[in-house]
């Protein structure tokens, strides 16, 4: 686990606690909602796949699992519950639409993605620095893929005039998609036959474009470059 030196909850707003930024997926969703919010904090990071990971775990999250968010009220965990935490404590950063009805669609697509969606996570798991060969395509993760782009293109329609992200401005549910959008460039999934109009397309290259997701991809290259000792 690393640490930026002296960081304690006295210094900064909130500690995160992540995995590895090329393969915790979880991790980058609450992350990006933090990097929307522009408050301080801090990661503390924790490496996956190691003997120890299980115990460094639960040394920080009672749920044994990644990210949790540390604040001065205690303890967040779950990226849905941070996302909820962030959006009480940060109104002003407009983390659910302002509108009732988008409000209401961003938080259903975001739990969706929170509760569904099990073939794409175990077939396609988030490898953010490599380019690997899509899986073979099973009915099931065709429905998979198929239903994102469908929320993907519903979504864009509808903000189309209001900017690039699924409800025009950045929110939540786009920190919930975002590792989504990852998984498709890392196995070069073409959605046309998916049913994309091209808007699922240009939404991967709108969460690419983000600078917070260049820092993220920025901080995985160092993560792998300090294994390799390089």
């Amino acid at each position: 686990m690393t640490m930026a030196e002296g960081a304690t909850m006295a210094n900064t707003d909130y500690i995160i606690v992540i995995g590895d930024k090329n393969y915790s997926s979880w991790s980058l969703r609450p992350w990006l909602a933090l990097k929307h919010c522009g408050v301080p904090f801090t990661e503390e990071r924790i490496r996956l796949r190691q003997p120890d990971s299980k115990a460094e775990i639960l040394r920080n999250s009672p749920s044994g699992k990644v990210p949790v968010l540390k604040t001065k009220a205690g303890l967040v965990w779950d990226s849905l519950a941070i996302f909820e935490y962030l959006a009480e404590q940060h109104p002003e950063a407009g983390l659910w639409p302002s509108d009732q009805e988008a409000r209401a669609a961003a938080r259903s697509i975001s739990a969706e993605m929170h509760a569904g969606f099990v073939t794409l996570r175990n077939d396609m798991p988030m490898d953010l620095l490599s380019r690997l060969p899509a899986p073979p395509l099973s009915p099931a993760l065709e429905a998979d893929i198929a239903r994102v782009v469908a929320i993907w293109t519903e979504a864009r329609h509808r903000a189309a005039d209001r900017g690039p992200f699924l409800f025009g401005a950045f929110s939540n549910a786009d920190a919930m998609y975002a590792p989504v959008a990852t998984r498709f460039r890392t196995y070069g999934v073409d959605l046309g036959p998916f049913g994309d109009d091209g808007s699922a397309a240009a939404y991967v290259d709108t969460i690419f474009a983000m600078p917070a997701m260049a820092e993220w991809t920025r901080g995985a290259e160092a993560e792998m470059r300090a294994r390799a000792g390089t």
